[in-house]
């Protein structure tokens, strides 16, 4: 962690996450399948070797090849843990590595089109029992590319979806200022991308004044993962037993989550993370 917020996290992030235009290196796990996939590290690469040597050789940014060895161990090791595949204490070596495969291993393929489709589509084309006429029968209702034709009949609408308030949550007992200090401690590890305060804004992350009742992926014009779009229309909403799964493990309790931290591994730092929280909580 050291070494990497040293030597990689001005261009991508403190725990991996990417920052402005820079690459994301951990999260996008399960979304390689989506219109938009997140390729890390961790859901895209095939081979470890290829990000030791690709470290080696080209990183950082501007000083390439000025890492040394056990540098490189460490930051491709702290790549793992990012990317959740690692527990915090692994330790990766020319002993252990070969013993790691990373999850899209097997998710590489020839590319055989040439020799395999390419004959399907080379053809001379059907021109027989061809439709009399086209109708349009849908609308895009994103992309805004349907033309438009006054007389489609057959457009679909949009069905209404009745809004459930969350009930209130109860009245908050007075917070431990031992708690409350420690939660600040732990809060460290995540206001690289979070505010929180008085004048708090969201930017890699949303704000996190006022979490605890809110719907999940809520934030007004905060560009959220599509893992977050699914819970909000799902209803969830954050209260102590979902914040604290989350801060647990935040990629495995929503899946397809672009939040590249790996998760508090102390029930005590979540407990006081979530008295902090509560003392930004109007």
């Amino acid at each position: 962690e050291e070494v990497f917020a040293d030597k990689c996290a001005s261009c991508h992030g403190d725990f991996a996450e990417g920052v402005d235009n820079w690459p994301e290196l951990a999260g996008g796990a399960d979304t390689l399948a989506d219109e938009d996939p997140v390729k890390t590290v961790g859901s895209y690469w095939p081979y470890l070797s290829t990000t030791w040597d690709y470290v080696n050789r080209s990183m950082p940014f501007g000083d390439a090849q000025s890492l040394e060895p056990d540098e490189v161990y460490a930051i491709v090791a702290y790549i793992l843990f990012s990317n959740d595949l690692v527990e915090e204490d692994f330790v990766l070596s020319h002993e252990t590595f070969r013993d790691f495969e990373l999850p899209n291993v097997d998710g590489f393929i020839v590319d055989d089109r040439q020799t395999v489709e390419y004959p399907l589509w080379t053809k001379e084309p059907c021109m027989t029992d061809c439709k009399d006429e086209v109708k349009i029968t849908m609308r895009a209702r994103v992309l805004d590319v349907t033309p438009e034709d006054e007389t489609a009949k057959d457009v679909v609408e949009e069905a209404a979806v009745a809004v459930v308030e969350p009930a209130p949550e109860p009245e908050p007992a007075p917070l431990d200022p031992e708690m409350v200090a420690a939660g600040k401690k732990a809060f460290k590890k995540c206001k690289a991308c979070h505010q929180v305060g008085e004048k708090a804004k969201s930017r890699t992350g949303p704000h996190l004044n006022n979490v605890f009742g809110r719907t999940v992926g809520s934030i007004e014009g905060f560009k959220y993962s599509k893992a977050f779009k699914k819970a909000k229309a799902d209803g969830l909403v954050w209260d102590e037993a979902s914040l604290a799964e989350f801060l647990k493990k935040p990629r495995a309790y929503l899946k397809g989550t672009k939040m590249s931290f790996a998760g508090l591994k102390k029930d005590k730092d979540i407990e006081a993370m979530l008295v902090y929280l509560r003392s930004f909580q109007e």
